[in-house]
């Protein structure tokens, strides 16, 4: 007499072992899917803008800040760019380090110009900032 088990065993017929290694790879394949997908939309939402003027009531967070590019302050080893007025009167400075200058070209052009920058706010010297390491957290909108 033959048992189940060894039914089940015979060539060209798959185990209960066999089915759930492969039921396991799909459900995990499903869930990973699902979650790419949901990050996707929460990604594709559209950025809260704020004005640079509101830039001090959002230290900490990551948001678009749009104005006028009013001053382009170039150092030995960093850019300043100061968005409505100029230093020290300026509602938001955003900084570019020495390693990230070479990627924004030439951003005295830019002054006058109405620009949207994307980051996060912090607090330096008790006023908003905002690092920026590449070129497409700049983007002139005028």
């Amino acid at each position: 007499m033959k048992s189940c088990g060894s039914e089940l065993n015979r060539p060209g017929r798959k185990s209960n072992a066999s089915f759930i290694k492969w039921f396991t790879i799909l459900a995990v394949l499903i869930r990973d899917l699902t979650a790419q997908n949901f990050a996707g939309e929460i990604q594709t939402e559209k950025p809260k803008k704020i004005p640079a003027t509101e830039a001090d009531k959002h230290y900490e967070e990551t948001i678009t800040v749009t104005g006028k590019l009013a001053q382009v302050t170039i150092r030995e080893k960093l850019v300043y760019v100061n968005l409505d007025k100029k230093h020290p009167d300026t509602p938001l400075t955003c900084v570019m380090f020495a390693r990230a200058t070479n990627r924004f070209g030439d951003l005295k052009q830019l002054e006058g110009k109405r620009v949207e920058v994307r980051g996060r706010i912090e607090e330096y010297k008790e006023k908003p900032q905002i690092i920026l390491n590449s070129r497409n957290q700049l983007k002139v909108v005028e």
